[in-house]
């Protein structure tokens, strides 16, 4: 039996994710949890002919600990899009409350569950995340992830429309580094099948993935950020970690860790400026991540460039989030 929550499951990202993991073969029973909305989400789940059973639960009444109690995966795409007005820091120190009492949760409740990092900016909430389960002794570095499969979605799609391949999912293309701006960084010299694109093409689609969120609130006018593509990216990740709890083996994610406690973490580290959290591609096992793969010395000359860069925006980003917590007082 595999318990599943969803945190933040009213959300424009929440929603969708929580109907691909009730539609999931690999869920037994649902849990939905958030501020607001979440037991109307569940009940119109409910009403879907498959097998999981769908609870919404909100603050009051120990919400939190009945979503979270039992748990084996906890994603959490809770938080708060930039709102007119909102400084970056503003949105920081929000989103990061929320992880923080989110997380807080999970140490509490469900501290030997899967946890899959969503909200923004993953570059900082994963390190927050890290923190708080640190403070509490259960940190267990082999079950957390930064989803970052959104840049690998896109680096698919987008490759594919250059290269003229009609269906994007022929393509393998590993992405590092963290997951915003150009701290993204798409390995294009070892995409499976081989493309060719250089010079001013290949800037453009660097640049595209990189930078893919913003076509995105722009397309919607400023009234909404990427929420069914994450909702999509979100799920085929969790759907790896459900599958190799299941026993399916030989199953790689690119996905942000804490590079110290995962096995072959220490070569990623030291082939990527020392960095403690970085995404790799990363094997899954049935207790969480098995290896981080690096493929660092793999890279190309134009590559290379672009992880000094990566490099300097996730150092900062990394301090910011641990400074959050670190000598920061407990969660309410």
């Amino acid at each position: 039996m595999v318990k599943a929550v969803v945190a933040g499951a009213s959300g424009g990202i929440g929603q969708p994710l929580s109907l691909l993991l009730k539609l999931s073969p690999y869920v037994d029973e649902l849990a939905l949890y958030d501020v607001v909305g979440s037991p109307g989400v569940a009940a119109d789940l409910s009403h879907i002919s498959t097998k999981a059973t769908v609870t919404g639960y909100l603050p009051a009444d120990d919400g939190l600990k009945a979503a979270f109690t039992g748990a084996d995966i906890i994603v959490i795409p809770a938080g708060i899009p930039r709102k007119p007005g909102m400084t970056r820091d503003d949105l920081f120190n929000i989103n990061a409350g929320i992880i923080r009492d989110l997380i807080t949760g999970v140490a509490l409740y469900a501290p030997s569950a899967f946890v899959l990092v969503i909200s923004n900016p993953v570059n900082s909430t994963v390190p927050i995340a890290a923190e708080v389960l640190k403070k509490h002794g259960v940190f267990d570095p082999t079950k957390l992830f930064g989803v970052t499969t959104l840049d690998i979605v896109r680096s698919e799609t987008f490759t594919a429309s250059v290269a003229g391949k009609p269906d994007p999912s022929v393509f393998k293309i590993p992405v590092i580094g963290g997951h915003s701006g150009d701290t993204i960084v798409p390995l294009l010299s070892l995409s499976e099948p081989k493309v060719e694109i250089s010079g001013t093409d290949r800037d453009a689609l660097v640049h595209r993935i990189q930078f893919g969120g913003d076509e995105v609130v722009q397309a919607k006018e400023g009234k909404g950020s990427a929420t069914l593509s994450m909702a999509h990216a979100g799920f085929r990740f969790a759907e790896s970690i459900l599958k190799a709890v299941a026993g399916e083996s030989g199953i790689v994610e690119n996905t942000f860790v804490y590079l110290p406690g995962v096995p072959g973490g220490d070569a990623v580290k030291e082939s990527a400026a020392g960095l403690d959290y970085f995404s790799v591609p990363v094997e899954l096992g049935p207790s969480g991540a098995v290896k981080a793969i690096n493929i660092l010395p793999q890279v190309s000359e134009y590559e290379k460039g672009l992880l000094e860069v990566a490099y300097t925006g996730l150092a900062a980003n990394i301090k910011k989030g641990v400074d959050f917590i670190v000598g920061a007082p407990e969660a309410k």
